[in-house]
């Protein structure tokens, strides 16, 4: 009892001298406040209130005894009103003076450093959802912007305007949650053995500063998309426009531009016909969906605006596809592509299939035709070169670094990680994800499941592991579906349908021997894309959780699981406007829809999609701006 009357006596004198320094501090603030109304006006002047000087000493006095026993009163505003002036103070008090300052962010430990290369839809879904405040985020792109790709052609015609499909980046990353850093520049060298980046910003203008910098990593995101590919052949680069890969806004104004020139100069007196009709002459090189909806939308464009402002070319415009394989579209299905032939021809563009672009001049394109072998040349007007991307020349140099110089694009694994290189993820059109085959671990998956060591697998032994084995290689799951089977164990059927109650290694091998069949690369698309960002910044979300509770599945050749689920695309379908008011689509379910509701599906479905309100809003006013006063022909 002692002990604790003195400990509550100590306690109490302790609590006195802090309101002492509070009272102190406060009383010396006031006090201050005095000698700078004294130095501001002098004794013997009288202030305009016409209270004398002894007055404010008097209230200041009064205020710092009515401070005694409030430490919470020393911070207050003080505002006093002098000659129908100002004056504000803070005073706030300080009762830990002669204590160190101590900074409350030097204990905390330093956050890993994560950048991104790219904003496109890979790099610009990854930072969308991604918990920044966990990182110490920095995105750099040559580009401040987000552009809305599947929009381009739309561009090209005037049907929507260009700034209503792009998204400053700073406007995407201020809304997240911690800071994300920008840099406009580009990725001139990636570094793998140092985590470092070499980067140059590409400013026009005569800008003081050094240009070039480099960034260290912790982890790196490439995200930097790809470049046109034009198969070596020669004069594309010279006498092409593009609609693929970037810079891909500003491509699409450069043809929007030229189409206008092509019909200002047709019309200029003096041409001889043949002249008119080769500048009248657009040519579409791949007829996939970007080349497809091209000439859709040219054909719109002429038919719906410029003929009426152009009346006496109107018989010498044509549009020419040209393809390369069988058919147009071929990557979707066989009745869609055959819809999109026959809509073609009935609107007069003519498509050139089988035909391989040989080389490209500033008046002809020369072309060979497979199934005659003849080589023969049209002349043009415009080309547009849409046939397929490359791997860019910092993505290439890197691939070297790393011993993946013999492949086409960056190769990961399935969880993101580029092959060869330690936090180093590569997502979007310049990765490729390398799925593994299960026939690879077929012994291993055999030894995991076969638990007893009898050499042989029961049912339930492989129901045990057919979860993780779904899950680590997808392609049984297709595999199963394209045989119309509903378990894995109706492999292991004998020829007359009766089902085993055990498999022998060898007799598990070849019922899993044509699994492997099933596998396909992804498309480079912005849907692809999209996901595979969405899934990156949940793996970052949740690293720290995964560690100590994985949720992979189990790791065969080793104990334990994987951290996280692989990735699994998830189809929503594709679509490919054909002009009209008409397009078709493919939908999840093996749906196909072909018509003038599609097309209302597809304006649907690409305003909802949207990285913003802004944008949407600014899309949505564009269509209805065209359906009311058509498209605008404006050179700028």
């Amino acid at each position: 009892m002692e002990r604790s009357g003195t400990n509550s006596v100590s306690s109490s004198n302790k609590i006195t001298q802090v309101n002492k320094c509070h009272a102190c501090a406060a009383t010396h603030s006031l006090l201050l406040l005095s000698d700078l109304r004294t130095s501001l006006f002098p004794l013997d002047q009288p202030l305009d209130s016409g209270q004398p000087q002894m007055t404010i000493l008097s209230f200041f006095t009064r205020a710092s005894r009515a401070f005694n026993g409030h430490p919470a009163a020393s911070k207050l505003l003080v505002l006093c009103t002098i000659s129908s002036g100002g004056l504000l103070a803070y005073a706030e008090s300080q009762s830990n003076v002669g204590s160190p300052i101590v900074d409350p962010n030097q204990n905390e430990p330093r956050k890993k450093r994560v950048v991104v290369l790219g904003t496109g839809w890979a790099g610009t879904s990854f930072l969308k959802y991604l918990d920044a405040s966990a990182y110490d985020v920095q995105v750099v792109s040559p580009r401040n912007y987000f552009a809305f790709t599947p929009l381009l052609p739309s561009v090209t015609c005037g049907t929507v305007e260009a700034r209503s499909i792009v998204e400053p980046v700073r406007n995407i990353i201020k809304k997240r949650n911690g800071e994300i850093k920008f840099w406009e520049a580009e990725c001139v060298k990636i570094d793998a053995a140092n985590k470092s980046v070499s980067l140059r910003a590409n400013f026009d203008q005569n800008l003081v500063g050094n240009k070039e910098f480099s960034l260290e990593y912790d982890y790196l995101v490439i995200a930097l998309g790809a470049q046109v590919n034009t198969f070596n052949t020669p004069g594309v680069k010279e006498n092409c426009h593009f609609l693929k890969a970037s810079p891909e806004v500003e491509d699409a104004q450069k043809i929007r531009m030229s189409v206008i020139d092509c019909f200002e100069m047709a019309v200029l007196p003096g041409l001889s016909e043949e002249e008119r009709r080769r500048n009248l002459h657009f040519v579409i090189v791949g007829g996939g969906p970007t080349g497809v909806e091209f000439a859709a939308e040219l054909h719109d464009y002429f038919q719906e605006d410029l003929v009426k402002l152009y009346p006496m070319v109107k018989d010498l415009v044509k549009i020419t596809v040209i393809q390369s394989g069988d058919h147009i579209l071929n990557m979707f299905d066989d009745r869609i592509s055959t819809f999109a032939e026959k809509k073609f021809t009935r609107d007069g563009i003519d498509v050139q299939t089988g035909c391989r672009v040989v080389s490209v001049s500033d008046k002809e394109i020369t072309m060979k035709v497979k199934s005659k072998g003849e080589v023969c040349s049209i002349p043009h007007g415009l080309v547009v070169w849409s046939t397929g991307i490359g791997t860019r020349p910092v993505v290439r140099d890197f691939m070297q670094q790393i011993g993946q110089a013999d492949k086409r694009v960056l190769v990961t694994d399935e969880w993101l990680r580029v092959k060869g290189c330690e936090d180093v993820y590569a997502i979007g059109d310049c990765a490729s994800i390398s799925q593994r085959k299960i026939m690879e671990d077929i012994f291993t998956i055999f030894k995991a499941a076969d638990k007893d060591n009898s050499g042989t697998l029961t049912v339930d032994e492989f129901r045990d592991v057919v979860d993780d084995i779904i899950i680590r290689y997808p392609q049984v799951e297709l595999y199963l579906k394209s045989k119309h089977l509903q378990d894995v164990t109706d492999l292991w059927k004998d020829l007359d349908g009766s089902d085993k109650k055990e498999v022998t290694v060898e007799e598990f091998k070849l019922a899993l021997s044509q699994v492997d069949s099933q596998m396909k690369s992804l498309p480079a698309t912005a849907q692809v894309a999209a996901q595979q960002g969405t899934y990156l910044s949940s793996c970052f979300n949740r690293r720290e959780h995964c560690k100590e509770h994985p949720e992979g599945p189990r790791r065969f050749k080793s104990s334990g699981q994987h951290e996280f689920l692989p990735f699994r695309y998830k189809h929503f379908g594709q679509f490919a406007p054909l002009g009209g008011e008409q397009a078709a689509a493919e939908l999840p379910g093996d749906w196909v829809s072909m018509g003038h509701s599609t097309q209302w599906l597809w304006y649907s479905v690409y305003a909802s999609k949207q990285v913003s309100w802004r944008t949407r809003v600014l899309v949505v006013s564009d269509w209805t701006r065209r359906f009311i006063f058509g498209r605008d022909s404006s050179r700028i």
